[in-house]
This record gives C-alpha cells, sequence and structure tokens, in this order.
C-alpha cells in the first residue's frame, strides 16, 4: 500500500522540473490504442490490427543491397556534408522532373530531412512565433500539433467534410484568422480520409496563400499511392507554387523504408535554407550509406513502386468486397494505403473501435484521434493481406451491426 504522501513526493532526490513546451505537447492518442492492442494479443487473441500506418512488406531487396554496398565505402564512415551528399539531392530532383514535370534546384530548392515527420515538426519552430497562427487541416496527422505547440503558436482547424471532398473550404475560414496566419498544412493523398486533391485545388491554394502571405506546407507522404490508374497531384505542379510554399516528400511509403528515415522538403528556396539553417544546429546530415541506398531507390527501376500500388489496389477491392457484403457502404479510396469508414448509428468513433477490438479482434484507429472532425469515422489500413483484409470483414460482419 502507498499512502497519498508517497505518491506526492518526486521520483529523485533532485526534482527535474520540464520546461513549459514540454507540459504543452499534445497527448499521443495512438499509444493507448497501442495498449490496447497489445493488451488483447498478449491475452493469446488473434488481432487483426487494422490501427496502425506501418508498411507491412520488406524495403525492395535492391535498394537493400545498395546500402550493404555502401556500408563498406570508408567515403561513408566520416560525417556527411552537413546538407547532405548532392548526389541524393539530385536524384529527389530527377525524380520529381519524371513523375511530375517539376523542376527543381537540387542545391537550393531541396533539403534532406531526417524522415517527413522531422520536417513537419520542424517547420512551425522555423516560421512561426509565440502565439502566431497556423492552419491546421481536421481531421489530419496529429504531428503537425506537436510542431505548433513546440513554437509555441496557435492552432486554427480547416475541417474537412464529406460534402467538399474533404478538401477545406478557404471561403469559410475568418477574415481575422486569414490575416493572422502564417503557416498552413495540407495533406493529399490525405491522412486519414484517404482523399486526393485535383491541380484545380491547388491552384486555389496558391491565390489564397499569396493574398493572404500565409506558407502553405504540403505534406505529400503518400504520393506515389493512387488508384484506377491516377497519379496523386503534386502541390509543386501548381503555377506559383515554389513562391508561397514546399512540399514534403518520403521515402517511407513509396519504398517501405520507413524505418530508414529519409524524407525531403522541397519548394521555396528562403524556406529550405531556413530548415537547412536548423539542421545545421541539430544534425550531421544521414549516414551516406543510407543517402546512396536512397538515391539508389530514386534513381533505378520503379517496378517495384508499380507493384506496391497494384498491391494496394488488391487490398482495397478486396476488402470493400468484403464490406459489401457485410452491408457497411462506404467511398473507396482515392489513395494512400488508408480507408475512411463511416461508424454505425449510436456509437463514437473510440466506442466503435473499442467493440471491434473487443468482440471481433480487429483493430481500426478511432477518427477523434485526428481531430474534432474526425468523428463519426474510423481509419482503416489496408497493411495486411487481402485474405486477412476480408476476414477481418467477416468478422465484423458477425456482430450484425449494418443488418
Amino acid at each position: 500500500m502507498h499512502s497519498s504522501e508517497d505518491k506526492a513526493r518526486p521520483t529523485s532526490a533532485f526534482p527535474i522540473v520540464p520546461a513549459e513546451v514540454m507540459t504543452q505537447l499534445p497527448t499521443q492518442f495512438f499509444a493507448t490504442l497501442v495498449q490496447k492492442v497489445n493488451r488483447e494479443i498478449a491475452a493469446g487473441h488473434d488481432v487483426i490490427n487494422l490501427g496502425q500506418g506501418n508498411p507491412d512488406t520488406p524495403t525492395p531487396g535492391h535498394i537493400v543491397s545498395a546500402l550493404q554496398e555502401a556500408a563498406a565505402n570508408p567515403l561513408y564512415h566520416k560525417y556527411s556534408p552537413f546538407t547532405g551528399f548532392a548526389f541524393l539531392k539530385e536524384a529527389i530532383a530527377k525524380r520529381y522532373l519524371v513523375d511530375y514535370g517539376v523542376e527543381l534546384d537540387p542545391e537550393k530548392e531541396v533539403a534532406i530531412l531526417f524522415g517527413g515527420k522531422t520536417g513537419l515538426v520542424q517547420l512551425p519552430q522555423i516560421l512561426l512565433n509565440p502565439g502566431d497562427l497556423c492552419l491546421v487541416p481536421d481531421p489530419g496527422y496529429p504531428d503537425y500539433w506537436s510542431g505548433v505547440a513546440l513554437a509555441k503558436a496557435e492552432m486554427s482547424f480547416m475541417p474537412l467534410l464529406a460534402d467538399n471532398a474533404f478538401l477545406p473550404d478557404y471561403g469559410r475560414i475568418s477574415p481575422a484568422d486569414r490575416a493572422r496566419a502564417k503557416l498552413m498544412f495540407l495533406n493529399y493523398p490525405n491522412n486519414p480520409t484517404s482523399a486526393v486533391a485535383p491541380l484545380s485545388f491547388y491552384e486555389d491554394t496558391v491565390r489564397f496563400a499569396r493574398e493572404n502571405g500565409i506558407v502553405v506546407a504540403s505534406d505529400f507522404a503518400y504520393g506515389a499511392i493512387g488508384f484506377e490508374g491516377e497519379r496523386p497531384v503534386s502541390f509543386l505542379q501548381a503555377p506559383g507554387a515554389k513562391e508561397v510554399g514546399i512540399e514534403f516528400y518520403t521515402l517511407s511509403k513509396t519504398y517501405n523504408m520507413a524505418g530508414w528515415r529519409v524524407g525531403f522538403a522541397l519548394g521555396n528556396r528562403d524556406v529550405i535554407s531556413l530548415i537547412n539553417n536548423l539542421q545545421d544546429h541539430i544534425y550531421v546530415s544521414l549516414f551516406g550509406g543510407i543517402q546512396a541506398a536512397a538515391a539508389a531507390a530514386l534513381t533505378s527501376s520503379q517496378d517495384c513502386v508499380q507493384q506496391l500500388v497494384q498491391r494496394y489496389e488488391l487490398r482495397r477491392n478486396a476488402f470493400f468486397d468484403g464490406l459489401g457484403r457485410i452491408g457497411w457502404t462506404a467511398e473507396k479510396p482515392g489513395g494512400s494505403f488508408f480507408s475512411w469508414l463511416p461508424v454505425p448509428n449510436g456509437f463514437t468513433s473510440e466506442s466503435f473501435a473499442d467493440l471491434l477490438l473487443k468482440e471481433a479482434k480487429v483493430a481500426v484507429a478511432p477518427g477523434i484521434g485526428f481531430g474534432r472532425h474526425g468523428e463519426g469515422y474510423v481509419r482503416v489500413g489496408l497493411l495486411t493481406s487481402e485474405e486477412r483484409l476480408q476476414e477481418a470483414a467477416g468478422r465484423i460482419g458477425r456482430l450484425n451491426l449494418f443488418v
């Protein structure tokens, strides 16, 4: 037994007091989900975990071989250039030219990142002062909130609603927020809604940003994953995009390299310079062997990317076939490896997710974890085999929630 006095004591004789900003960081909602799933697995249950966004297949072999070869090169055993090797920046520039018709200056318009998340969290600290305003999508990737909190800035949420194809409506942003905002995050193909954005939306975005002096940050993490033969559009394809913003790209999803931590910031050279400046004070760039392997991924045959997209499309189709059989009606995703599904009447997103985990042993992510406007939905990751996805739909169907 512990008394209340025991609980009040510091954990060490020398108490550690965190900086105020540490107490303002958002709660990691999905840590709770992971704990719930792990408890079910530890109890011996066969859980089909569709709640996370971690690619489930390995990095293509030719990329792994490139790392193995590069790791033996003494050149890469020394400090890398602080802003990264030129060959990697040239490789991403060539990839964007081939895939999107976008021209990038490798030295002035490309910054190498320790994964895309690093850049997303750093950018508010680079551009925002305490009290400044950032426009963020709701629902959206929670780490946008983390960067804003570290900058001691404020957020205004842009609702992503089904009646507007899960795109923000700039006409609904108040004049006060337009005047205060200095930064805006966008993300298409979208996590969690799986929506895709047309070029016309990005053209509107450039106009809105220019008129209001707002820097655009396009999170293009799922940029390679589009269905029905449609390649997702890059923000940088819109005329004038580089004048008002940047795009974040990562190898995590395109090449199943999530653990390798390779990302890029691309576009406006002033913002790129600021990112490189901050990183000069924090890092000594990525291990050169990983940079060499990343360049190999970008410059070699892209058949592995096409095969990956085909795999996700087959999984999507198999899962939605299963949903159709149980009467769960939803829009098929246009991109990303997620599906955004409405919960049945009488449930919140969290209570529904809890029920699926407890009764069907299927884990999904509650929409509320992505923001207030995520309520009423759950996010499902297409990150297991077609057979397991169909099994998941069958397990859910046995609960008779959609009859």
